[in-house]
């Protein structure tokens, strides 16, 4: 399989964004799915989402001890009609009105792991985090941002394992909807067999890292780069909403 060189790039991005969640528990589709979508927004969101689910099922894997499914199943319930919501939105607007929910979804997030709030991980906050995550996850492929704030009291271990194990069951959701709207294709599923390598790259990377990197040192690069590509991202949008 050939690779020009913005796959290339593509590849180098989701291994970045794969290990980082790995390690802390978020920070593939927070980090990948901007970039991406500069390079190409057909990566967004079905290539990222397809990616998404290999990785949510190896971390289920390598966590399934430390998991809780009792805890984390109304955020599951809540992700159906969440990313019921987000594929009708994905459909119902242009490409310049995307980019433009697109970069403020990730600015959001961006600014809300800033603000430090402290919210307790209740199933009431779980189902609104769900439903939350189900809209942009499956419109835009950043769902991580809203589940992780109801994680923030929670050890790092716990969180990314039941992080994971929310997206194991919630990404097929978003992608079944996605299937259901037109907006998933052939030519979606092999970007996605192009940045795959991307997983196993991404995943053997964090066990190197795994202990050297933590959530705090982790989080100013995670933000400032997840910032700045969704400032691109809006600014795309602005240009395409005024026709220049």
């Amino acid at each position: 399989m050939l690779y020009t060189l913005p796959e290339l790039l593509a590849v180098l991005i989701v291994t970045c964004g794969i290990a980082l969640q790995t390690v802390v528990g978020i920070g593939y589709g927070l980090v990948a799915a901007p970039l991406l979508y500069l390079i190409d927004p057909v990566y967004v969101p079905g290539p990222i989402l397809l990616v998404g689910l290999g990785l949510a099922l190896m971390m289920v894997i390598r966590e399934r001890r430390e998991l809780r499914w009792k805890r984390v199943m109304p955020a599951i319930i809540a992700r159906v009609p969440g990313a019921w919501c987000g594929a009708a939105l994905l459909v119902a607007i242009p490409q310049y009105a995307l980019s433009l929910f697109f970069g403020f979804s990730v600015l959001s997030a961006v600014l809300l792991s800033l603000w430090r709030l402290s919210i307790p991980t209740t199933p009431i906050n779980l189902t609104i985090a769900g439903f939350m995550s189900g809209v942009t996850g499956t419109a835009t492929s950043v769902g991580g941002p809203p589940i992780a704030l109801v994680y923030q009291q929670q050890d790092r271990i716990t969180a990314r394992s039941e992080i994971a194990a929310f997206l194991l069951i919630g990404t097929p959701v978003s992608i079944i909807m996605l299937i259901h709207q037109g907006s998933l294709d052939w030519h979606t599923a092999h970007l996605s067999l192009k940045i795959l390598p991307g997983l196993f790259l991404g995943f053997f990377l964090a066990r190197l890292i795994d202990g050297k990197l933590t959530t705090t040192s982790a989080k100013p690069l995670l933000l400032a780069v997840s910032g700045a590509s969704a400032l691109m991202v809006t600014v795309k949008g602005v240009i395409g909403w005024l026709g220049l």
